[in-house]
């Protein structure tokens, strides 16, 4: 991966973050508010909120190991067993933002709102569960790349021993 590409993936992961603090300090208040206004009980307000915080958290944290693990690309060691924590904590953050998506959907389901808005929260959070399964495909292919670099240095320190 080129350094040119790393730096864009960075300005975009440093603008997520970015995005998502304003988000958790400034919209949610507001959504809150909203809410109140809008006359919801405080039970599924409080619930919602905490999912919609939760959820940014875990953006933030895929965000944070996307940046490592490109840190390790850059340093040419991400086919290490190192680059094995980054990958599991992503598969998790997802995972969760998953169940978090459906969480909304349980919220939603038994007051006022359409159901087919409802079966649509859904379908995201099995297409969000879709993408962790994506990453566990991922990290299986990883865990075979990492193999095969442990194989290839075995097998440069025998032919060093040969010459």
């Amino acid at each position: 991966m080129g350094k040119l590409t790393i730096l864009a993936l960075r300005i975009v992961i440093a603008m997520v973050l970015a995005g998502s603090l304003f988000v958790q300090l400034w919209m949610v208040p507001l959504l809150s508010t909203d809410l109140v206004e809008a006359g919801a009980p405080d039970g599924p307000r409080i619930a919602l909120l905490v999912i919609v915080v939760l959820g940014i958290l875990c953006v933030q944290v895929v965000a944070v190991c996307v940046w490592r693990l490109l840190t390790m690309v850059r340093r040419g060691t991400v086919f290490s067993h190192g680059a094995f924590r980054f990958v599991d904590v992503i598969f998790g953050a997802i995972a969760a933002a998953a169940v978090l998506m459906f969480g909304i959907a349980v919220i939603l389901a038994p007051g006022d709102i359409a159901p087919g808005v409802v079966m649509l929260i859904c379908g995201a959070a099995l297409m969000i569960g879709g993408v962790a399964l994506l990453v566990l495909v991922l990290r299986t292919l990883l865990a075979q790349a990492v193999a095969r670099d442990v194989e290839a240095a075995g097998l440069r320190a025998e032919l060093d021993e040969v010459i």
